[in-house]
């Protein structure tokens, strides 16, 4: 089974720039958000229930790449995005959700930090700077409470590469 990194947090924090760079870097797959795709092909508002199938794509995405690697895989997002925004939108996350958070297993999370500017895109919802802090904290508990090893991700495109590269390479046995 391969080792699997998540890269994580708040919106426009450079997670799939950093994503795509780490699978070009470490020669490996790596899965893109699913939710990005979904909510391009959506006519009007995501629902409650548009979450649960932007999870279940996510997870088939997952489990796709996961075939085509035997040593690291790089997922930019995991379902705990989904549970924070269900949560947060709809106040409510779906069970299955849930489980599969509970489910699955990952090595190493890397939380994408609010040090870069926000970048406008008609699928990002919060670009006041006290809403990026607020999801921020909610994503470093969240990884406190996973009891897995991660790093807070800062500073510009090449330092976040660099520093993320260092820490995989420190946790993961298969590079030491």
């Amino acid at each position: 089974m391969p080792h699997k990194i998540v890269v994580i947090g708040p919106e426009s924090t450079g997670k799939s720039t950093l994503s795509k760079s780490l699978a070009e870097y470490f020669n490996c797959p790596w899965v893109p958000e699913y939710a990005r795709n979904y909510l391009e092909k959506l006519e009007g508002q995501y629902t409650f229930d548009d979450l649960l199938e932007i999870a279940k794509g996510q997870i088939r995405e997952e489990e796709t790449a996961i075939k085509k690697t035997e040593n690291l895989l790089i997922c930019d997002t995991d379902l705990h995005v989904i549970k924070v925004w269900s949560q947060h939108k709809f106040g409510k996350v779906h069970s299955w959700v849930e489980q599969q958070i509970t489910d699955r297993k990952y090595d190493l999370y890397l939380l994408t930090d609010i040090d870069i500017p926000w970048e406008n895109d008609p699928q990002r919802e919060h670009p006041e700077p006290k809403q990026r802090e607020y999801f921020l904290e909610i994503y470093r508990n969240l990884v406190i409470d996973s009891g897995i090893p991660y790093q807070v991700i800062s500073g510009s495109l090449e330092e976040r590469r660099k520093k993320s590269i260092e820490f995989i390479e420190e946790k993961i046995p298969l590079f030491n």
